[in-house]
């Protein structure tokens, strides 16, 4: 019995890493709950800035794949198809794959700066160029330990805090907390990839913050974001009790948490991967929904 290869749209998707995907859902689902919370809600802006998010994760997972790729980093990667490191798909149809999907978020978040602010412009074009430098370029930050600080800021950060300010027009306190709860459990997603990765990365040269910190740093960074993420509901609910529909997320969390914390290696921190990113979609639903209702 033979096995049929993956047709060509089947490598596309799984090469944009859609387990990733929550990742760009969840900040603007938390932004736009800030945004309800000030009753300031302005539905095309909200769904713009979630398409924007959605091109931009989807373009820096095929920049990644393609800078891996082209580097020898992903030759013996554990974990996800990677398009350009299994030699299926050629780099520069990657490449182009990327460019387009960053252009496309670009040419949303262009609508969305010249209805609200130009210096709205010049954080899309930060965006931007940390998504290509994560592992692009001459000297790839992600490989400098700073790919976590990059994923809490941008998804994160400008990620949350932007949704709602092209809505409300100002800065509040339950958006950065938002910002700051969702950034963690972001954050979480890419530490809990790159403790799965130490083995492969050591050896490559990719000196990842979980290179630098070890298993066991790295395994108490996980917990730690986690408890960041939900003190963040705590000082959420000093403006609505209703903020705490975020802890729905602790039985996804919990668990992730727990294979974590046993020691798991390999492919069995791939659901690890899930869970952080399911429980990062529940928290912000959770946080919008509680948000809305205790406007």
């Amino acid at each position: 019995m033979t096995t049929s290869s993956p047709s060509p749209v089947q490598l596309w998707v799984a090469g944009s890493r859609p387990r990733t995907l929550p990742a760009a859902v969840a900040p603007v689902l938390a932004g736009t709950g800030a945004a309800a919370y000030a009753d300031s809600v302005v539905w095309w802006k909200a769904l713009l800035a979630l398409g924007v998010s959605l091109a931009l994760q989807i373009g820096v997972n095929y920049a990644n794949d393609y800078s891996d790729g082209i580097k020898g980093t992903d030759d013996d990667r554990v974990g996800p198809l990677r398009l350009v490191g299994s030699g299926l798909v050629p780099a520069r149809s990657v490449k182009i794959a990327a460019l387009g999907f960053l252009g496309l978020g670009a040419a949303m978040g262009l609508v969305l700066a010249a209805t609200t602010t130009w210096w709205l412009l010049l954080v899309g074009v930060a965006a931007l160029g940390a998504a290509w430098t994560y592992t692009g370029g001459p000297s790839p930050y992600g490989y400098r330990a700073l790919g976590e600080v990059s994923v809490f800021v941008f998804f994160g950060l400008v990620a949350v805090l932007g949704t709602a300010y092209v809505q409300v027009e100002e800065v509040t306190g339950v958006a950065v907390a938002a910002a700051v709860g969702v950034g963690a459990l972001a954050c979480g997603i890419l530490v809990a990839n790159n403790l799965r990765d130490i083995p492969t990365d050591s050896v490559t040269g990719k000196r990842t913050l979980a290179v630098v910190l070890g298993d066991s740093g790295t395994r108490r960074l996980y917990g730690l974001l986690g408890f960041v993420a939900l003190a963040m509901l705590v000082w959420a609910a000093f403006s609505t009790p209703w903020a705490l529909l975020g802890l729905l997320c602790l039985p996804l969390l919990g668990r992730g948490a727990a294979t974590v914390a046993s020691g798991a290696r390999g492919m069995a921190l791939i659901p690890v991967l899930r869970d952080t990113g399911l429980a990062e979609l529940v928290y912000a639903a959770g946080l919008a929904i509680g948000l809305a209702i205790g406007a």
